[in-house]
Formats: structure tokens, C-alpha cells, sequence
């Protein structure tokens, strides 16, 4: 922490910094106008290696055992990586169009609405669930390692429905990172789909974060930042 730092946090030298919502979003916004100042986030390369790694992160939360490097030659080459399930390939492959799908849906200043929600989650299964992509579930599911029982199938339909009709109004309230953490929570919450829940819900949370002027939110894949997360 810089003496900056300390100012901006209220703490003196010595002192534990007091982390409140408020100082947090600060220090994001803070963080966000210096890569604003830096235009890094404008280069291409950049762009293009933080999309990579975003899938390889997100990807290997769900158990995915491409590297970093793997999962650039299957999406960049094309190649096909010995050892590892066509599953694996395609989740690569899929995360990285869903992932410039939000950069075009940016672009053109879209609303993030249910159609998108489903949109994206077909994307992530596309040539992997056929049945299942883009449709909501309408079987039971179970969270592994959670004690949380997603709800019932027939109150999927109307819960994202109440979802997307607070989000209007929490739009307006929220700052954007609390709003995109709040959709990313409701949807894991609600497990909409068979599967890709976890994918799609990061893939909305980024959504939003980039139609703010945020850069991606990569939550590492490793144990223990899974368990943290």
C-alpha cells in the first residue's frame, strides 16, 4: 500500500487499513482512472491476452485442465491439445466468442436483458449440450461442494423474470460493480440452466462491469481462490 494509499484509507502507518464497501469502490474507481490514463485497455494485444487468460481462469473453475497456454493455441491455432476432452476444447472455444460477443454487445450499447442472459449460455454450451443451451432447466439441479438447493424448475422462469425487473431499478442505484456482483450472485443463486451457470453468471458480471468502463473481473481458478470464491 502506497502512502497514497494510507491517505485515501483514512489509516495511519502501523494501522490496519479499514476496508468498507465505500473505501473498496473507491479504490476501484481509483484503480479504473489510471488504466483509463494508461489507455492499456485499448491495444488490441492486451485485450486479446486478458480474453484468454479470462477463459482459462473461468474455465478452469469448473474443473477445465487446459493450460493458459493450451487454451490459446485451441483458440487462437485451431490445434487440438493431446490428452484433453473434445468438452474441454469446445469450453475453450465457446468462452472466448461468448467473451467477444460482451466486447461487441459494449460496442453497441446494448441492454443487458433476459435475451442476452440466455444468449450467453448458449454460447457456453454450444456443441455441448444442444438439448439444454440457452434453455432453462427443467430438472432439479445440485450445487457440488455447496449446501445451496438451487429452487425448484418451475420457479426458474418467473425468478430471473423478477430478477430483470429489479434491475431497473437497481441500475439506477447501484454503483457497477455492486450491481454486477449482485446479478452475478442472483444468477449462480437461481442456477438457471443445466449447466454453465457458473460461466454465464461471470460472463453477465463482466458484461456489466465493461459497459461501465471496467476491465474484465478474472477470478483465478486455483483451489484456493475456488474455495475462497
Amino acid at each position: 500500500m502506497s502512502s497514497d494509499d494510507v491517505g485515501r484509507f483514512g489509516i495511519g502507518k502501523g494501522e490496519e487499513p479499514k476496508m468498507t464497501l465505500d473505501s473498496i469502490l473507491s479504490e476501484i474507481d481509483h484503480l479504473r482512472e489510471r488504466l483509463d490514463m494508461a489507455r492499456l485497455l485499448e491495444r488490441d494485444s492486451v485485450r486479446d491476452a486478458l480474453l484468454v487468460e479470462y477463459a482459462y481462469e473461468s474455465n478452469r473453475i469448473e474443473g477445465n485442465s487446459l493450460t493458459l497456454r493450451e487454451t490459446d493455441l485451441v483458440i487462437h491455432k485451431g490445434l487440438t491439445v493431446g490428452g484433453k476432452s473434445m468438452r474441454e476444447h469446445l469450453e475453450a472455444i465457446n468462452h472466448h466468442e461468448a467473451s467477444l460477443l460482451l466486447l461487441d454487445l459494449v460496442r453497441r450499447q446494448e441492454p443487458f436483458t433476459e435475451r442476452i442472459l440466455k444468449q450467453l449460455n448458449a454460447l457456453v454450451l454450444h456443441g455441448i449440450d444442444h438439448e439444454n443451451a440457452g434453455r432453462y432447466r427443467t430438472v432439479s439441479v445440485l450445487i457440488s461442494g455447496s449446501r445451496h438447493v438451487p429452487p425448484d424448475p418451475l420457479q426458474v422462469a418467473p425468478l430471473v423474470e423478477s430478477v430483470f425487473q429489479e434491475f431497473v431499478a437497481w441500475e439506477k442505484a447501484l454503483h457497477p460493480v455492486v450491481l454486477a456482483a449482485e446479478i452475478h450472485e442472483r444468477i449462480a443463486h437461481l442456477h438457471p440452466f443445466v449447466d454453465g451457470n457458473g460461466r454465464t453468471a461471470r460472463l453477465c458480471m463482466n458484461l456489466l462491469l465493461l459497459r461501465a468502463g471496467y476491465p474484465l473481473a478474472n477470478i483465478p481458478g486455483d483451489t484456493s481462490s475456488r474455495l475462497g470464491y
